[in-house]
């Protein structure tokens, strides 16, 4: 079963390529995803990870959580569920 892993604090200077390589190091990665800013299309500093397995995401959380990379400090855990918002997750313009 895959396991989704949430991945804070990326120097804004890594790729999703790059992001998959190292990820593949605790294990076979499904797909690695930066998140970008809606607006100005940069980096937001964080990324999702999918691993193909429980246990290779696990690994990866014990191989990179806390480990600096690019002169910061990766934080990596299980992602949780998308919390919906007041309008069913959905933004109606407000700000």
């Amino acid at each position: 079963m895959p396991m989704k892993l949430y991945v804070g604090n990326l120097p804004h200077e890594m790729t999703e390529e790059e992001l998959r390589s190292l990820f593949s190091e605790a294990g076979h990665v499904m797909s690695a995803k930066i998140v970008l800013d809606r607006q100005t299309a940069q980096p937001r500093g964080f990324a999702f990870v999918e691993m193909e397995s429980k246990a290779g995401g696990q690994r990866a959380i014990s191989m990179f959580n806390s480990k600096m990379v690019a002169g910061r400090t990766l934080a990596v855990n299980e992602a949780r569920p998308k919390a919906k918002g007041a309008f069913g997750g959905r933004s109606r313009g407000y700000r």
